[in-house]
């Protein structure tokens, strides 16, 4: 869209524009993937399968993070290509629906492979639970490669004076698919949590479609494109980093990402074990739970698009940070489910607000012809930390598996380290620098 509109719309008139809805209706699509996959459901199968003592439940724990590690390794290397192809080619949409597709058919093989009865072994597990393993790094890798063409889609609909509104609105509705997707936990509230599988990829489908009959790419002109090989995109990555002096500003904040992330990442991934196992949550309470924690971040990411706007991207990156830390804090010491339902509310406010804040100030401190490689190298700053949180986590709770729930509280404890180490970095980006860029 033109930056320079001449007439601002109001926020109903942006939330109700089809491209806008379509857009967001997309994050109502991949949030059902991502709480009822990463979250909840193969965290729940992987302990039903795994954890049959105190201590395999820590095994339990190692399993789900260096699953989610492996396959955030991929999408480290591959997500920055994906932004260099975006400035290329001008294909988004194009790359969503591939990849969504991809996602979409592997989640649906979760649920088959589940249902699996076999008595052979894979890696010393049941093979069915080694199938699924695999194609949940499969799913996870393509619903994360599609984010990529997502976020940036995010710049083509409105001015940078609408970013903060219509990236907290995709957000806000994007959590409300979450609470669409609880509802298969009414197929699986008696155990064979694998049955979730099947119905969360029909969802995921469902919800996908809007954005990929509605929304329109607008591809660069043939002759107007670089040449040369996909792999070759690396050169224009190594290329930006050389001239990293240039563009200061966003290198410091993705950096101060790195670790921001790395504590959001192995927390939405550990959220349902911990909570379980070391807390004291049944399945059916954790559920209420991340209800709360939903709505929570519903709230939250509405709140934090007008907070953005009103005292910028910088600012709102920090208060957010802030409350993840206090959050991480309390969990790390909740001996009483009370308390954990205190951080579960926080960490619901902190998950969704930082996603609307960091879109935000990337559009603020990227130039339009780079924005696609920058979002391809926010990405691959987000997914290296997501390599490294899950990985630490299950290293910890591998190696003190006999102190059992000792063993994961120190491994959350971890996770207050690198935020508040983040947050240090992001407090040195001056309001100056990004008034600069924009």
């Amino acid at each position: 869209m033109d930056n320079q509109q001449a007439t601002p719309r109001s926020p109903i008139a942006l939330y109700l524009s089809l491209p806008i809805l379509s857009w967001a209706f997309y994050d109502f699509a991949n949030t059902i993937f991502s709480s009822n996959i990463n979250t909840i459901f193969f965290p729940f199968y992987t302990d039903e399968v795994i954890g049959t003592s105190l201590a395999r439940q820590q095994v339990a724990s190692t399993f789900v993070s260096y699953a989610n590690a492996v396959a955030s390794i991929f999408l480290a290397i591959f997500s920055p290509l994906f932004g260099v192809w975006i400035d290329r080619t001008g294909y988004k949409k194009l790359f969503i629906v591939w990849f969504t597709s991809i996602s979409i058919v592997a989640t649906f093989m979760m649920g088959v492979f589940g249902g699996i009865q076999s008595d052979v072994l894979m890696w010393g597990v049941p093979l069915s639970y080694a199938l699924v393993v695999v194609s949940f790094v499969i799913a996870k890798f393509f619903f994360n490669s599609s984010l990529v063409f997502y976020d940036s889609m995010m710049s083509d609909l409105g001015t940078k004076q609408e970013m903060p509104l219509i990236s907290g609105f995709g957000v806000a509705v994007g959590y409300i698919g979450t609470i669409v997707g609880l509802l298969v936990y009414i197929l699986v509230s008696e155990g064979d949590f694998y049955k979730a599988f099947i119905p969360t990829a029909i969802l995921y489908l469902l919800f996908s479609l809007p954005l990929f009959f509605i929304n329109k790419d607008t591809p660069i002109p043939k002759h107007e494109r670089i040449k040369g090989s996909f792999f070759e995109g690396y050169k224009e990555i190594i290329k930006t980093f050389k001239d990293m002096k240039s563009h200061k500003p966003v290198f410091t904040f993705m950096i101060a990402y790195f670790f921001i992330n790395d504590a959001i990442a192995t927390t939405i991934a550990m959220m349902a074990i911990y909570a379980t196992v070391i807390v004291g949550f049944s399945s059916g309470q954790f559920i209420i739970l991340y209800l709360v924690s939903t709505i929570s971040a519903v709230i939250g990411s509405f709140a934090f698009g007008y907070i953005a706007k009103r005292i910028g991207a910088r600012n709102s990156v920090s208060i957010v940070a802030v409350l993840m830390i206090v959050a991480l804090f309390i969990a790390v010491f909740a001996f009483d489910q009370w308390m954990f339902w205190i951080a579960g509310s926080m960490i619901g406010i902190s998950l969704g607000s930082m996603w609307v804040t960091s879109r935000t100030l990337i559009v603020e401190l990227t130039p339009e012809n780079k924005r696609g490689q920058f979002f391809g190298l926010f990405a691959f700053s987000g997914k290296v930390s997501s390599i490294i949180g899950p990985a630490m986590y299950g290293t910890i709770t591998y190696q003190l598996q006999d102190y059992g729930p000792l063993a994961s509280r120190i491994a959350l404890s971890t996770l207050i380290i690198m935020t508040v180490i983040g947050l240090i970095i992001h407090l040195s980006l001056r309001k100056d620098s990004i008034a600069k860029t924009t």
